[in-house]
């Protein structure tokens, strides 16, 4: 039999008799619809039945189809695994299909025909913003059609603009590290649909909260975080300044304030400079903001903007008086001690 051609980057054999497993339906469905299996590495116990909800750890190659199979994207490069939820309708649904044919521990390659992969390069954006710590739909949003048609032509990496302007099959190697049943993990925020993001907020909330009392403060930090982004994934969906938008948004400030209370103690200070701006933009009269906001100016020694936000926190509500006391004599101890080292240095160069 002759082998199959993948375009014009060469042939890909199909896979020999002795490397399909005729008792998996799957199988049989994928390769008559253009998908062919190769089993590098035989999995432990029985195939997963993968129901929605089934969440799949794994590690994945993508490689052109052709005589050298170059390498387009690697997980393991980047040393973090995908993680894919039976029935969330991802993008690349050809993935889902050939997760069902996998037992964990499992190697395999799947030579995917054109039709299955025009996606992947809109993925693969993805997947490589967020692995670089970048908004997955950076450039997606509220664009206007100059900027929609500039998206479209190009995808911000040279070799999927190619890709995308020429799709061809695509050979995916697929490590299958972990399968967990519905209900035996914690669903990351982004897997959550709309309910299910309003329903885990309070509990995310309280369970940063709760790290937060014991001092663990890098992991409330991530708490809230999570919270606030599964808060802003739905005002996304909303006219800015709508009802709804706003109250969502009023969600969003407590968590924001708790975020930036961590930051203040990794001492993390122009970020909240940044996020204690942004909700007084909005919200001129929230003392808590510009409280930690004056906190973070006098940390990096911005003495006036300090007693200008204390000042404001004085005025908004004067019961804080002897906290800001505090903060102040701290300042100008700190101040005191600053001066007198300066003196010292300078005087050490000018003697010289």
């Amino acid at each position: 039999m002759e082998p199959l051609l993948c375009g014009s980057a060469g042939p890909c054999p199909r896979p020999s008799p002795s490397q399909r497993r005729p008792w998996a339906a799957d199988i049989v469905q994928l390769r008559a619809d253009g998908v062919y299996k190769e089993v590098l590495r035989e999995g432990t116990g029985p195939p997963t039945e993968f129901r929605d909800g089934t969440k799949a750890t794994f590690h994945y190659r993508t490689l052109r189809c052709g005589p050298e199979e170059a390498v387009l994207d690697d997980s393991r490069a980047r040393g973090k695994p995908m993680e894919l939820i039976a029935g969330k309708k991802f993008k690349l649904p050809v993935w889902e299909a050939i997760l069902r044919t996998m037992r964990p521990g499992e190697r395999a390659r799947f030579r995917c025909d054109t039709k299955h992969v025009v996606l992947y390069p809109l993925v693969a954006k993805s997947l490589r913003n967020i692995a670089a710590g970048k908004d997955p739909l950076e450039g997606q949003r509220h664009c206007c059609s100059i900027a929609q048609l500039h998206e479209h032509y190009s995808l911000g990496y040279p070799d999927l603009d190619e890709l995308q302007k020429n799709p061809q099959p695509l050979i995916f190697d697929i490590e299958v590290l972990k399968v967990e049943e519905p209900g035996s993990y914690q669903q990351d925020p982004w897997a959550m649909t709309d309910e299910e993001k309003l329903q885990a907020v309070p509990v995310i909330h309280q369970e940063g909260n709760e790290l937060y009392r014991q001092g663990k403060v890098q992991e409330a930090a991530t708490k809230y975080y999570d919270a606030i982004a599964c808060l802003k994934n739905l005002q996304m969906k909303e006219q800015p300044g709508s009802p709804d938008w706003i109250e969502l948004d009023q969600k969003i400030t407590p968590l924001l304030l708790n975020y930036c209370q961590c930051k203040l103690q990794n001492e993390e200070y122009y970020e909240v400079l940044d996020h204690c701006s942004s909700i007084l933009n909005k919200y001129e009269d929230n003392v808590k903001a510009y409280f930690k906001r004056g906190k973070a100016h006098a940390a990096v020694w911005n003495v006036a903007e300090a007693h200008a936000d204390f000042a404001k926190v004085l005025a908004l509500d004067p019961s804080l008086r002897p906290v800001v006391s505090k903060e102040l004599r701290s300042l100008e101890a700190r101040l005191r001690q600053k001066d007198a080292e300066d003196k010292i240095r300078f005087k050490g160069i000018f003697s010289q």
